[in-house]
């Protein structure tokens, strides 16, 4: 082993820049200042109407704003001010060069019902497809819709935007996305491939069809008032996830690079890991061994065993089994740490970022390694018996944090897990 490759020989992949956009704010400062504070980001829609739905609540970004409305609009702009940031943090090239790939993550895309409508009425017909939409705009007002509904279409952007090199790579594996994105980042380098790579995750989803989609599998929370106190995960009480929409961008390098151009070395990805199954389509294989075996596939990966792990970032969304789940995999290969190890879900702030959740919470992750204090799970006020966690409830605590396991369990048995250090092992 050398000082710039792991106990497995590979090229020690490292995090040089971080950029985050939730509904608390945007920037790392405003993000860790009020997440360590307890503040929730979650407030009742206001920006279209809500009369009728069940859930009325969610972690928007209200404070940004496109033109023309559309959740893929925000989604790609949410991307821009979270990749700004981390590439100003990095000093990598020059804007617009990045000397790298982009892997993306990335809600699926699709005509959203507004504009669907309007479509639908020029055309004649509820049913249609591209070449509808292709056929009637005769590079009229339509012609934008084919370019902004494709899926790619973010992903081109961003690499335009930023100078990406090659082809950059879409995704979506449901909520583990942000993590997956990170873990092919981290492949990429370690097989030598490219001595960098961004990583983004974004959404800006919360539309109207998307609550009433989530409503319909009875997934999100009903406790709209107060809205702040909907998402509750690990309590007794809790009734579903709280939609929400951010961004979370990071650059990757290999150790030797970063050091050959000094740049900030804010972490290390050690371990990453992804197992998917095909139980269901939403719900965990009820022995949890897609997520016993995730999480042991990330350990394995880092070299590490469980004593080595200070805190787990849970992927804790409120919702009665997919906690259920998280903490019967946890357990499973905790064993009794399982009761010890400090424990957290950050979606008890900011909500469900859902596409950008693994991303966005890898990098508090980090925020957490640099400054030695975990955020709090808020609402945590009834303990579910049956999930026997060290939560760290409603305040922010200090402790000795080396090493954090961040978990992505997504719907579909989507599971992934990172192992993120503050210094290489």
């Amino acid at each position: 082993m050398t000082a710039s490759r792991d106990k497995f020989g590979r090229p020690i992949v490292v995090v040089t820049g971080m950029g985050i956009v939730t509904s608390l704010g945007a920037g790392k400062t405003d993000n860790w200042k009020k997440l360590t504070a307890g503040e929730s980001g979650i407030r009742t829609v206001t920006r279209f109407p809500i009369e009728g739905l069940k859930s009325t609540m969610a972690g928007t970004v209200d404070f940004v704003t496109v033109d023309p409305a559309s959740s893929t609009a925000l989604t790609e702009r949410l991307a821009d001010i979270a990749t700004e940031e981390a590439l100003g943090q990095s000093g990598i090239g020059r804007m617009g060069e990045f000397p790298g790939p982009l892997f993306l993550a990335v809600a699926p895309v699709e005509v959203e019902w507004p504009q669907r409508i309007e479509v639908g009425r020029a055309v004649g017909k509820p049913d249609f497809d591209v070449n509808d939409i292709l056929s009637i705009s005769g590079g009229g007002k339509f012609a934008s819709y084919h370019h902004r509904f494709m899926f790619g279409s973010v992903a081109g952007h961003l690499a335009e935007k930023f100078g990406t090199k090659g082809s950059p790579i879409s995704l979506s594996t449901a909520c583990a996305s942000g993590a997956t994105a990170i873990q092919l980042g981290v492949e990429a380098i370690r097989r030598g491939e490219t001595d960098a790579a961004l990583v983004v995750a974004t959404d800006g989803s919360v539309n109207p069809e998307a609550l009433i989609r989530f409503s319909l599998l009875s997934a999100l929370s009903t406790q709209n008032n107060p809205p702040q106190a909907a998402s509750k995960p690990f309590s007794k009480n809790r009734d579903g996830f709280v939609m929400a929409e951010g961004a979370g961008t990071l650059v990757l390098e290999s150790y030797q690079a970063a050091v050959a151009r000094g740049a900030p070395i804010l972490g290390v990805l050690v371990g990453c890991s992804e197992l998917t199954d095909s139980f269901h389509r939403t719900r965990s294989s009820p022995d949890g061994k897609p997520i016993i075996g995730c999480v042991r596939k990330a350990l394995a990966d880092a070299g590490m065993t469980t004593e080595q792990i200070d805190h787990i970032n849970a992927h804790g969304t409120a919702t009665p089994e997919n906690d259920k789940m998280e903490y019967v995999g946890i357990s499973a290969v905790f064993g009794e740490r399982a009761k010890q190890i400090p424990v957290s879900s950050n979606k008890s702030m900011i909500g469900h970022t859902i596409s950008a959740a693994g991303a966005v919470e890898a990098i508090i992750s980090l925020l957490t390694l640099e400054h030695q204090r975990i955020p709090p799970t808020i609402n945590y006020e009834i303990p579910d018996p049956a999930i026997p966690f060290d939560v760290v409830p409603n305040h922010a605590r200090d402790a000795r944090v080396t090493a954090v396991m961040s978990n992505s369990f997504g719907f579909g048995g989507q599971n992934a897990s990172l192992i993120l250090t503050r210094e290489p092992l």
